[in-house]
């Protein structure tokens, strides 16, 4: 690999890093705040489902925005867009701190929003710094940034805790989005689709994503899947911080803490992935990481220590890592490249519709039944559903790339 890509390739991780650190800040520090200003679960769940709505709407718009950019300079301009969106919600919290909550699930609302264009760009550039068997390489390290940032986030929040007022965080992030965002200065453009910009346009490309993602079988049964994995992990991430710090009595550093040990696994598995990856197919890393997350999430919703709920709850983001390696590579093989953002907008609209879900479950059941529970409720039917699911999502996928090699072969001997 000659230098300049390698230095993109370096230059791309630390981008998704930082901004997914800046996001770990804010996910240490808002459920704190929120649940110490109003001291109810119910808040919690509220504050997750608003912040999750705006994203739902805007990533078939933010796909579209990525096919025609290219995937970089978006990036940029709405990872440093959220930084600001910070800054104004510290200012509006000092000045206003009778009005802390709605401040701060407004600023997460708008995150959100912009959330979307940030996840798009980073799905349209990765094929493009990465091609044939690299491509799980870069997908693995994509993962593993993004877990690898639960480490240093809450580290960082833990150090800031200790010297400075919780609320001082939003500005510690905003200063993070932006160094997000000038990582990937020096990264090319790729290739941008011309458009018009007229609104008949627009909602053509929008009903061409949607019918491809309609008419490709496995990207269905991956969605469904998807959907049900985010539905009952979400609703342990919405109800976290009311579970290790009201169930189970524990300080605030042990939150930190949790987030702390999954990224330091984040660490290893970046080292270890593309080692794994030559001995075992991304189908088997798929197998692996979602047994071991339904696993994980049954011992979760029965867990009577802080210890056992805390190994489960670390244990189960190890799961979702490895899962995800097959879940990005398999999906992107399947698509050209020309449609990725048209597609994956829709895709993850339906992915994310279990956000808020979860946090309306945690905001309606997470008193009179109670989170731990209702964890325990869901895991049993993620297990039994993605014991069905995940056979046929593989066959389809199967099938799919067979295809495509047969059309290959079929226009090479032409």
């Amino acid at each position: 690999m000659s230098t300049r890509p390698r230095l993109h390739r370096g230059l791309f991780g630390c981008g998704v890093l930082l901004g997914i650190v800046a996001e770990q800040m804010m996910l240490f520090a808002v459920p704190l705040l929120i649940f110490q200003d109003t001291k109810e679960v119910s808040a919690l769940g509220f504050a997750y489902a608003i912040e999750w709505l705006p994203a739902l709407l805007a990533y078939p718009f933010a796909g579209l925005l990525a096919d025609r950019d290219g995937g970089a300079r978006l990036f940029r301009f709405v990872t440093a867009g959220r930084g600001v969106v910070l800054i104004g919600a510290l200012i509006g919290c000092l000045a206003a701190p009778s009005l802390l909550t709605p401040i701060l699930m407004t600023s997460g609302a708008l995150l959100s929003l912009l959330m979307a264009p940030v996840r798009m760009s980073v799905e349209k550039v990765v094929p493009q710094l990465a091609k044939g068997t690299e491509l799980a390489k870069i997908q693995g390290l994509v993962q593993s940034m993004e877990v690898s940032a639960m480490a240093v986030g809450p580290a960082l929040a833990m150090l800031g805790v200790a010297f400075l007022d919780k609320i001082w965080l939003l500005g510690g992030a905003a200063l993070v989005f932006l160094a997000a965002a000038a990582c990937w200065l020096p990264l090319p453009r790729g290739l941008r689709t011309p458009s018009t910009g007229k609104a008949r346009e627009t909602f053509a490309e929008l009903r061409l994503g949607w019918s491809i993602l309609r008419h490709t079988k496995p990207l269905v049964l991956l969605a469904s899947l998807n959907f049900s994995i985010n539905l009952v992990f979400s609703t342990v991430l919405s109800a976290n911080a009311a579970l290790v710090t009201g169930v189970f009595k524990a300080p605030e550093s042990t939150f930190a803490l949790l987030n702390i040990c999954v990224g330091v696994l984040g660490i290893v598995n970046l080292l270890l992935i593309p080692f794994t990856l030559r001995f075992v197919g991304v189908r088997t890393l798929g197998i692996f990481g979602l047994s071991l997350l339904c696993i994980c999430l049954i011992s979760i919703g029965w867990a009577t220590s802080m210890l056992l709920y805390g190994a489960a709850f670390v244990a189960a983001m190890l799961g979702v890592t490895y899962f995800n390696v097959f879940n990005r590579t398999q999906r992107i093989r399947v698509l050209p490249q020309e449609h990725l953002g048209k597609v994956m907008g829709p895709f993850y609209l339906l992915n994310m519709l279990a956000l808020p879900l979860a946090g309306l479950l945690v905001a309606g059941f997470g008193s009179s039944l109670g989170p731990q529970r209702l964890v325990a409720i869901l895991a049993i039917l993620l297990t039994v559903f993605g014991a069905i699911m995940l056979p046929l999502t593989i066959r389809a996928f199967s099938r799919a790339f067979a295809a495509q090699e047969k059309t290959l072969v079929g226009a090479s001997a032409e």
